[in-house]
This record gives C-alpha cells, structure tokens and sequence, in this order.
C-alpha cells in the first residue's frame, strides 16, 4: 500500500469574519506556528521565505479570476469585466498588453510630473494646516490621489469628485461584501466604461502628451494587437486602481508614522536620505493589498505541502514583510533599517503596472506633510475597511501641529 503524504497540523484562519486583522495576535500565533495557515479559501503563506518562492513560482498562476464567484458573482458587468482585466489575465494576453503598456508607466514619463504633484500636495495642506486638525481621507487622501490621476492621464481635473466617486464603488468588488454591492458596483462599471469612451474619442480626434495619449497610439499604430474593448477595460483599471490604492495606502502610511513620531521627525529633517525609504518602510510594514491570490495550475509539492491543481494559495503582504525571521523589529518603521524586498506591489508577472507612479505621489505627499506638520496623531472615529483584499480608511481624522 502507498503511504500518503502527511500533511502537518496548522491552523484555521477565518479571514472573512468581520473582525480578522493582519496585525492581530491569531495570526501572529499561526505564523510562528508554520509557514502557512488554511482558510475557507485554500492556504494562506505567512512566512516571508516562502512567500518570495512561490510568488515566482512557475506553476502558481493568478488567481484573483474566481474571486467574484466564490461571493456569489457569477455575471453582470463587474465580473465581465473583472475576467478581461490585466489583473487576472495570463500567458500570451496578459504579457502582450502589458508589453504594449509598459512604456506610457515608465519614469521618463512620471518624472515630470513631480512638480505638479508636489504643488497640488502644498495646495490641500494649505486649507487646513492653520487648523490643526483636519479629516485626512477626504480632505487630503481622496482628491490627492483622483487629481493625480487625472494629471496622468490628461483628464479634467474638475471631474475628480465624480470619477473618485466610481473608483471607490468599483473598490467595493475586491472586498468581502461584494455580492451585497452588486448592483452599484455593476452600475459603476457601466458609467465608467461610457467615460473611458469618450476620453479615447477626444485623445483620437486631439492627442495629447499624456499617458492616455499613449495608450491610444498604442492601440491604433499596433492594429490587432490591442483591441477596442481591451483599451477601455484598462482604462477602467488605471482610474480605479490608481485612485483607490494611492488613497487608502497614504491613509495607511499616517497611521503607521503617527504610531512613530520619531521616525516621522527623522522624514522631516532630512527629505533627500529619507524620502523614498519611508515610502518603503510605509508599503512594507502596512500594506493597503493585504494578500496576494495565485492558483495551482498543476500540483505541485512546496516542502511538506502537496499544493493540489486549483488550490487557491493567498500570499499575505502584510504578515510576510512583518516577518521575525526576515526582519529586525519587524513591525516598526526604521528609516535607517536595510530592509529585504516587500511584496506591497506584487511580484513576478504580475508585478504591479504603476508602481513608478505610486512611489512617486506617495513619497511627495508624506515629505510635503512631514516638513509641515508635526505631533501627528489619529483622532477619534477612523473608520476602516475590512482587513480583507484591499483594506484602507473611510475616515481619518489627525490632529498636528503646524510646524513653523
């Protein structure tokens, strides 16, 4: 008789629950138990070893495809077009659109952008920096990162509020409660997807030096190779996911410096050393992504674990870059801390499109913040997402002090 495989004792993670946190003492708890955990949705890797091998692992592919379906969503215009994004697209489509892409994200393109990003950050601080305090999400964080979109991809920065509006209801598909959003999250899809069209309309009839430009030139010089339909669905990509990441991961990262206020000075005093490593440190230590979902294309064994054809394998950012084993101090921000690689962005393949621009408006906002406020703290009422997918704040108020 052959011996089965014994697969060893670990423990149950229930990440839907309302009250399942990344940073909570269960998870904590599994992770120093062994390098993954099970779910009601395959096996979550905890561990920051494992998770850099399998997120390159050949035979892991993406596997965010189903995630509509397992909540219950089996049609409408979300999942038609969830399906044909090129967040869960694989092989020949998914690498032929994003090489057709990649060049309208480069940093020749980003880079000159940076003035205006900086001006737009002084800009919101300006309006309540006197009143030392201020509602950061909606006050700074959302029209900050829709107006940097806009700025990107050439659109009228005046319709920021509406488009802002649509990205955040779209973001309502990548959590939990999707099949009780349904209905305006598909209604959502459908308005956006008329105003993609009509920005492609206007960049045929007048281009401009933008990346929506770009994008469309790619589409009509390579005939064939980037359809009608694919141009628009990655329009609606670039709008929701540029606005809804950007937004929750900079109300993410004060939260993290208010925990930190010598840290945040360290930022303040020396912007040039600093800057681009509290972003970083922001990304890695609290990531709005806090998984990473791929799919076993064969089965496959990964040290004791026989990983079966289509079992879901959840690679979790926030609790892999918060690893003992990986890092010193794990959970804190250090400035000064030669770190490992994060995973805020994805890895392999699938490593996120935009990453050049996130890291780009981010470290503005945070060095344009920390060189004017100081004693930063989170007030009372923060109101957060659910710690499942894509997490972030409804509202965050903060107090300061306007430094002088």
């Amino acid at each position: 008789m052959t011996q089965l495989t014994q697969q060893p004792t670990t423990l149950h993670l229930d990440v839907s629950g309302e009250q399942f946190r990344m940073d909570s003492e269960e998870v904590r708890t599994a992770r120093a138990t062994h390098w993954y955990a099970r779910t009601d949705w395959g096996i979550a890797v905890l561990s920051y070893e494992d998770s850099s091998f399998l997120l390159k692992h050949p035979l892991l592919t993406q596997g965010s495809a189903k995630w509509p379906a397992q909540h219950g969503v089996v049609d409408g215009h979300f999942d038609r077009w969830w399906q044909k994004t090129l967040l869960v697209l694989e092989g020949g489509e998914h690498n032929r659109i994003r090489r057709l892409v990649n060049p309208a994200f480069s940093p020749r393109r980003i880079e000159p952008l940076h003035a205006r990003f900086q001006s737009l950050a002084d800009s919101l601080v300006d309006e309540w920096i006197e009143d030392g305090r201020t509602e950061f999400a909606s006050r700074f964080a959302a029209p900050y990162a829709t107006r940097i979109l806009c700025m990107i991809l050439g659109i009228d920065e005046h319709d920021w509020k509406k488009i802002h509006e649509l990205a955040s209801t779209i973001g309502l598909g990548l959590g939990i409660t999707i099949q009780e959003n349904i209905a305006q999250i598909d209604e959502a899809i459908v308005e956006l997807t008329q105003y993609a069209e009509l920005l492609v309309r206007s960049r045929r009839e007048s281009p401009k030096n933008d990346i929506l430009s770009a994008l469309v030139e790619a589409r009509d010089e390579d005939a064939g190779k980037l359809s009608d339909q694919e141009l628009i669905n990655l329009i609606i990509l670039l709008i929701f996911a540029g606005i809804d990441t950007t937004r929750n991961q900079l109300a993410l990262a004060v939260e993290s410096f208010a925990k930190q206020p010598d840290q945040w000075e360290k930022l303040a005093e020396d912007l040039q050393r600093y800057s681009a490593r509290a972003v970083e440190e922001a990304l890695r230590v609290n990531p709005i992504g806090r998984w990473i979902s791929r799919e076993a294309a064969e089965t496959f064994q990964h040290k004791e674990r026989t990983i079966e054809k289509g079992t879901t394998v959840h690679l979790f950012t926030m609790t892999s870059a918060t690893d003992p084993a990986e890092f010193d101090n794990p959970d804190r921000i250090d400035l000064d801390a030669e770190r490992s690689p994060h995973f805020a962005f994805g890895g392999g393949l699938h490593h996120c499109l935009g990453h050049f621009v996130a890291r780009a408006d981010i470290g503005v906002a945070l060095s344009t913040m920390a060189t004017r406020m100081t004693d930063l703290r989170v007030g009372e009422g923060a109101e957060w997402l659910p710690d499942s997918g894509n997490t972030g704040a409804n509202k965050l108020p903060i107090t300061f002090t306007p430094r002088p």
